[in-house]
């Protein structure tokens, strides 16, 4: 029997989120241990989606630690546990032999040491390489410290180790915008909304952002860059009223905008026949 966990994994790293939860559900005759990594993808999902509240009221206090550790970031992200509470926990289970050696709880500690700039405890937590998520990460944090030497060393092992792998290939095209193109040529809107659209794969929306907000300090008027700061803001909750004018304005058949609009229309349809 193959792989059955392989379109989820998959379609997770490539952002297909709404697909991991509704496809997610139908795989049937799972193993515990695979049951619970499915809920894992599936509660990521849910998190890169905006849905906080969903994965800390569905995963209990009991749950298999992989997900608590899904639990945690979700609470860390929304705010409803405190920066200090959520660092405290991370420590705790990084100093438990039986939590320390699982790859999730790996994955969220140096994710969350990442979001906090505590690049050196996020690169201990990642280093370990137990899987290529956990080698794609520290690829992430060495790109976010300027080191796209040691990104590079780091690819060069997922690589050796599967270089057919989707999230090989995603760190790959990480690497090349940063080590290739950013050193030969000046970063131009292009580039860095090539790079913004890598990190709003992997769900690093704010990331995304930051390389969004270079790009419109470049050209303000760039319509791509307008519709992929909607897409991150609307990601991280923010107002973007304002980038959808301008791109009203410079590209009103941007595809964006057609989205939008459309949305817009389904909404005063559901208003006119509720009033």
């Amino acid at each position: 029997m193959g792989d059955v966990l392989f379109p989820v994994r998959n379609n997770f790293f490539l952002g297909g989120y709404n697909t991991v939860i509704n496809e997610g559900s139908d795989i049937e005759n799972l193993s515990d241990m695979e049951g619970v990594e499915r809920d894992i993808f599936v509660y990521r999902s849910y998190i890169a989606l905006g849905s906080f509240d969903l994965v800390i009221s569905e995963i209990s206090n009991s749950a298999a630690t992989g997900l608590l550790a899904v639990k945690l970031l979700a609470q860390y992200l929304s705010g409803k546990k405190s920066k200090d509470d959520a660092l405290s926990t991370l420590a705790e289970w990084m100093a438990d032999s039986a939590c320390n050696r699982n790859p999730t709880v790996l994955l969220i500690a140096g994710t969350i040491y990442a979001h906090e700039g505590n690049y050196v405890e996020a690169l201990k937590a990642c280093h370990v390489g137990l899987n290529l998520e956990l080698m794609a990460l520290c690829v992430q944090i060495y790109l976010k410290m300027d080191r796209a030497d040691k990104a590079e060393q780091q690819l060069k092992a997922m690589t050796k180790d599967d270089d057919d792998a989707t999230v090989t290939q995603l760190a790959t095209a990480w690497v090349g915008v940063a080590l290739e193109l950013g050193e030969k040529y000046n970063w131009t809107p292009a580039l860095y909304n090539g790079r913004a659209v890598c990190h709003m794969k992997t769900g690093d929306y704010e990331e995304a952002e930051r390389d969004l907000l270079e790009a419109f300090g470049r050209d303000a008027k760039d319509p791509d860059t307008l519709a992929n700061l909607i897409t991150a803001g609307l990601h991280l909750g923010k107002n973007t009223a304002r980038y959808v004018t301008q791109l009203k304005m410079l590209a009103p058949n941007h595809t964006v905008v057609k989205r939008l609009e459309a949305g817009d229309e389904l909404f005063e349809r559901a208003a006119a026949s509720m009033a």
